[in-house]
């Protein structure tokens, strides 16, 4: 189909539906002259879920513009980001990935003879591949390897240094691949700037980079592997499927961060360029959308209903699922899949049957996510007089926003430029409109009249250091605190400020490499 059309006709398949394009003005002067080169990368970690039908669907896109597609199983970044995949699990998760990946792609009829599958060992680990990445690490900044890796490496009070190598290895990818462009999510943008800059201190060319948006998952923030509620796994049975489909987050009228709707843009209608909505002749009959932005409008005004709009995605969502179910439905498969993903609750059990008699804690205070933190900013919730809205300083690229109860307990200008300690790994809620994105963590008085103030880190202690519990500081806090399993509600029935002002946990100190936290006046309160 890409030999019938025209350079312009394939600058728009290949860009429709992205977010954003660097160096667009390049892509149309390739066009004139041939079919553009480009990869996609997907490190081998948690397990793909439906979310990965959104660059499925875009790869279809590019096959259709006549484009040479490269598609990267990035096995090695998957070790050096905090070591997601464990490197005894590498080789399995690679396989997995490699079948499941294949099984999506014909689901949706893409033809894999018009694909190049590599794996990142294939290359990555050459004489040549080393050398550059050595060439790099002399020319690159840790400010600017960890700034470019900020959104998709995970974010560790102390980094280890194969975090710091991921984002040279996936812009040395680029040459090594021999491509003109990389597609990615729009959070890899950094990355590719990065790519941008360094590649040509190499004397590489600068490629270009198409990003797809982050499509909202079923919570309504980004579909994540880690979060179990937020996503459909690509082997869901049926009634999975329908169970989550019918807790998503999907507001009559409301078509922000709505994963149903965003589903249906970037996945089911660039396949198949129509949209049937299924419903009871009671309620009008079944309706045919051919375009997205008709749909949307009809979502808006609540022409469409939700119910409506959840079981008509759920019957085109199993028509893409049923052959990679099928396809997995094998002894083979079905063994891939568990070897390469072990249930924890098994490892779990037998942990606990060997060790019944000795009465494991159920939750643990490395769980938690506690660092210290500066305030930046502090002023009055625009709608509530009771909360204050602070920019909290915890060691990242950017402060986080938090809200706090204090304007009763504490002056504005006691807090402004205070250190403080925060919890970072709580479930991002908002708090009349406002997202608070952690927790400031205090000491309140027992009696009445009650009294608050902010935990003090240790003196000297900086913006992002960790606080931990004394004998708990080796393990690393869990990525987000789950609601249902009140983590934070069960270690907070133990916490105490103890007589010498120390804060405590079972009559353990909370600390930093410089000391303990503690308060000023509330010896014997709680915290909170």
């Amino acid at each position: 189909m890409g030999d019938e059309l025209t350079p312009r006709e394939k600058c728009h398949l290949i860009t429709r539906n992205l977010q954003e394009v660097l160096g667009e003005d390049k892509l149309m002067t390739i066009l004139k002259e041939r079919d553009l080169k480009v990869y996609w990368g997907t490190a081998t970690t948690g397990k793909p879920h439906v979310a990965y039908f959104v660059p499925m669907s875009k790869i279809a896109d590019f096959l259709k513009a006549g484009c040479e597609v490269t598609i990267l199983f990035a096995d090695l970044h998957a070790y050096l980001d905090n070591m997601k995949a464990p490197w005894e699990l590498l080789e399995l998760r690679t396989q997995y990935y490699e079948t499941v990946i294949k099984a999506m792609l014909e689901s949706i009829g893409v033809p894999l003879d018009k694909l190049k599958f590599i794996r990142g060992t294939d290359y990555q680990l050459s004489k040549e591949y080393t050398l550059d990445v050595y060439r790099l690490s002399s020319l690159v900044t840790q400010h600017d390897a960890k700034k470019a890796g900020a959104e998709v490496v995970k974010q560790v009070e102390h980094p280890l240094l194969s975090g710091l190598l991921y984002p040279g290895l996936q812009a040395l990818d680029e040459e090594y691949l021999k491509v003109d462009a990389q597609f990615g999510g729009v959070d890899q943008r950094k990355i590719f700037t990065f790519a941008e800059k360094y590649l040509p201190s190499l004397g590489y060319t600068k490629r270009l980079h198409l990003m797809n948006p982050m499509v909202p998952g079923l919570t309504g923030t980004k579909m994540s592997s880690s979060e179990e509620e937020s996503k459909i796994d690509l082997l869901d049975r049926k009634e999975d499927v329908k169970k989550k489909l019918k807790k998503a987050f999907c507001e009559p009228g409301n078509v922000e961060n709505n994963g149903i709707l965003s589903f249906i843009k970037h996945v089911l209608f660039p396949l198949k360029s129509e949209f049937v909505i299924l419903r009871d002749t009671k309620w009008g009959g079944n309706k045919t959308y051919t375009t997205y932005e008709e749909l949307e409008k009809d979502f808006a005004t609540e022409v469409v209903h939700p119910g409506d709009l959840k079981s008509s995605v759920e019957v085109a969502l199993n028509k893409l699922l049923d052959p990679i179910r099928e396809k997995f439905n094998t002894p083979e498969l079905k063994k891939l899949t568990s070897a390469a993903y072990p249930d924890p609750s098994k490892s779990k059990a037998s942990v606990k049957n060997s060790t019944k008699n000795s009465n494991p804690e159920d939750v643990v205070p490395s769980q938690l996510d506690i660092r210290v933190g500066k305030v930046i900013s502090v002023e009055k919730h625009p709608d509530a007089d009771s909360l204050y809205l602070e920019k909290i300083d915890v060691g990242e690229p950017e402060p986080r926003t938090v809200i706090s109860g204090l304007v009763q307990f504490v002056p504005k200008e006691q807090l402004q430029d205070r250190m403080v300690v925060l919890l970072c790994n709580l479930k991002p809620q908002k708090m009349r409109g406002v997202e608070s994105q952690g927790m400031l963590l205090c000491a309140s008085s027992v009696g009445d009249p009650r009294r608050v103030e902010p935990l003090d880190p240790p003196a000297g202690s900086c913006p992002g250091e960790r606080v931990y519990v004394e004998g708990y500081e080796s393990r690393q806090p869990d990525d987000e605190l789950k609601p249902k399993k009140r983590v934070f509600e069960k270690l907070q029935a133990d916490f105490r400020i103890s007589e010498d002002f120390v804060a405590q946990w079972k009559q353990k100190n909370f600390m930093t490499r410089l000391g303990n936290v503690s308060c000023k006046t509330l010896k014997g309160g709680n915290i909170s």
